[in-house]
């Protein structure tokens, strides 16, 4: 970035992205800010590095990122197709269930280069912004369809999806700076 390259400014400004109605254009500002955050914080970790998991932390920065792209997976099932994919059998959910669960109910992650995992972020989210694309603010406004959350209405559970990568984000930079001071321990053999 030069003196002169005001590019950076753009993030500053929480205005209506082009191909979304005003409120959903605005939600997808932030949702972008978050991640080019989130993205900023992992530049050139090493798949040794996102393995880690340092004394004191029960996640590595690998499975914190795979559990930021499986948040925003299942909130495509709540709010698009009104249905809980923890609660029910839902095949296109089962590659996310060890990151959703920190490995409690699946795979931990382990061995995925950063390319990788930003891959995925980017793929479920292109699959997210595609979708709010046909949505309108009304919607937005609109109580979640369906048993797994009807009290929530569309706005909150988008908001919620970038709150926890916020809070992952944080995370992710305590780690690194955990890393990077020497204090880490090898990963468990799967």
């Amino acid at each position: 970035m030069t003196p002169d390259d005001t590019s950076w400014q753009r993030w500053y400004r929480i205005e209506p992205e082009a191909g979304f109605t005003p409120g959903i254009g605005r939600l997808v500002q932030m949702l972008a800010y978050a991640r080019m955050t989130t993205e900023h914080a992992v530049q050139g970790l090493s798949v040794e590095h996102l393995d880690a998991v340092p004394p004191g932390f029960t996640n590595s920065i690998g499975m914190l990122l795979a559990h930021v792209a499986a948040t925003d997976r299942i909130y495509q099932f709540l709010s698009f197709e009104g249905r809980d994919p923890i609660t029910e059998d839902t095949p296109a959910y089962r590659p996310f269930v060890g990151a959703m669960t920190f490995g409690e109910q699946g795979d931990r992650v382990q061995g995925r280069t950063l390319e990788d995992l930003l891959g995925q972020l980017r793929e479920v989210r292109a699959a997210t912004l595609a979708e709010l694309r046909t949505r309108d603010d009304a919607w937005l406004a609109s109580l979640l369809p369906g048993d797994a959350m009807g009290f929530a209405n569309q706005h909150w559970a988008w908001f919620h999806v970038m709150e926890d990568e916020v809070s992952h984000r944080g995370q992710i930079r305590l780690l690194r700076k955990a890393i990077e001071a020497g204090k880490t321990e090898a990963p468990a053999p799967s």
